[in-house]
């Protein structure tokens, strides 16, 4: 039979089938951060049940940490706790933690697959939606709620349907400009925030194949938010070579035997999918969202559709846009870069080699936030930090940061904040924030010019 790079995995990793109901899906790496585990802990705690296997568990402190002065004690009361709380479980159970401050710290999407510790064929869990970046590897990764966070640590496993198969397919070559993050937006205001719902998704065509592992990161990531469960794209000799070297990725004789079965992964010739799009690359420009869900996007160039449904126009009130409005030079007091969607280390090469002589607009706050400490040494180690600097960008210390808000770096109510993350929601970057979602390369732009411009008009 025909199988899938999802079939091939998941068939893997099937411990046992409920009759006539869900499997039992076996997970090879569970991830964990200070938001979503304390709950299950604690659920074990009162059961009186041991964590099953605390060497299949890596967690790290990224939600809720300081991106400024990580080394004095942390303000904030329920931050502090939280991560004292990480502390204390992982010590507790003998858990691996990269806490703050520790070489390895970061978000948690960013750290575990440069330190290898995420690797083709996985089944990977987090308490965290965005865990669908793992999937760039080849990897069955997903988020999960607090109480089945409870249920991995109790079993390593889960009880599961297993979900439908979709196929994302786009051919071509991209345009000068166009980013991985504008590739998913495009995919996402195409088929909308809802069409990925029940599915899987693989994503297939030279556009992916010719993609770096960080920028396969990005799309994968955002998956979710087409309301996929996840995003996959078959390893090749790209994610080998990214794996090879990695602190905990296999070596010698082991790697070679761990590529020879990777290679065994990808999609058989015939296998049949639920439900197939296909794209042409020369379609895709740089984009930008003008609404309250990620679907809500539109090429730079464009302008604001027109749409009566109530929904829509409350979207428009809260971000104060109007249908037909075009959003270049639209003003932009705030500009982040960051979150588990494009804090990699490409993405600040991108925003320096645009940035670099240049000065940042006066109007504008622009916070560069690195997705982990291997991130931000790299960023000193290259001299991007010194171009960052000199053209008045604010670089801060590695977490989730202006993403969600959970810290101190919110975005002021009624503010317009160009963003590379995830989600454009009312709230997510602060209460009554505005979110613009946007590629490295639009967000830097936009912080020196203090406005949107048509990027394409501006590269060499």
């Amino acid at each position: 039979m025909k199988k899938t790079l999802f079939d091939k995995v998941w068939d893997a990793h099937v411990v046992d089938v409920v009759k006539n109901g869900p499997q039992i899906l076996y997970i090879d790496k569970h991830l964990i951060h200070e938001v979503t585990s304390p709950q299950a802990f604690n659920e074990l705690k009162e059961r009186n049940i041991p964590i099953a296997r605390p060497d299949k568990i890596v967690a790290t402190a990224d939600h809720n940490t300081p991106t400024v002065n990580q080394h004095l004690p942390i303000k904030d009361p329920l931050s502090k706790n939280q991560l004292e709380q990480l502390t204390k479980n992982c010590q507790e159970n003998g858990i691996t933690l990269y806490g703050l401050g520790h070489e390895y710290n970061g978000i948690v999407h960013v750290m575990a697959p440069e330190l290898g510790i995420t690797q083709p064929g996985m089944t990977m869990v987090c308490g965290d939606s965005h865990t669908s970046t793992h999937g760039a590897f080849g990897t069955i990764a997903f988020g999960i709620g607090t109480s089945q966070v409870a249920q991995v640590f109790a079993s390593q496993c889960l009880l599961m349907e297993k979900p439908k198969k979709l196929r994302v397919n786009v051919y071509g070559s991209l345009k000068k400009g166009v980013l991985p993050k504008d590739v998913i937006l495009y995919i996402i205001a195409k088929l909308g925030t809802n069409s990925g719902t029940g599915y899987f998704c693989e994503y297939a065509g030279d556009v992916f194949e010719d993609m770096s592992m960080e920028g396969r990161m990005t799309v994968c990531n955002m998956s979710i938010e087409m309301g996929a469960r996840g995003g996959m794209i078959a390893p090749d000799e790209t994610t080998f070579e990214y794996i090879k070297g990695r602190e905990f990725a296999p070596k010698g004789e082991e790697l070679k035997e761990k590529i020879a079965y990777w290679k065994t992964l990808k999609t058989d010739e015939g296998a049949v999918f639920d439900k197939e799009y296909h794209f042409d690359a020369e379609d895709i420009e740089p984009m930008v969202t003008y609404g309250t869900n990620p679907g809500m996007g539109i090429k730079i160039t464009e302008t604001i559709p027109k749409n009566n449904n109530e929904s829509f126009e409350k979207s428009l009130s809260y971000m104060n846009f109007q249908q037909g409005e075009s959003l270049i030079n639209k003003k932009v007091n705030y500009v982040f870069i960051g979150s588990c969607t494009n804090s990699r280390i490409e993405d600040f090469r991108v925003a320096a080699n645009y940035i670099k002589g240049k000065k940042k607009a006066r109007n504008v706050n622009a916070w560069l936030v690195p997705g982990s400490q291997k991130v931000a040494k790299q960023i000193q180690d290259e001299g991007l930090q010194n171009i960052f600097e000199a053209a008045g960008f604010e670089l801060r210390q590695p977490g989730c940061s202006a993403c969600l808000a959970m810290n101190d770096d919110k975005i002021p109510e009624g503010e317009y904040c160009v963003s590379t993350s995830n989600r454009n929601f009312e709230g997510r970057q602060g209460q009554g924030a505005r979110t613009i979602l946007a590629s490295p390369l639009v967000a830097a732009a936009t912080a020196i010019e203090g406005r949107i411009i048509d990027i394409t008009k501006h590269l060499n």
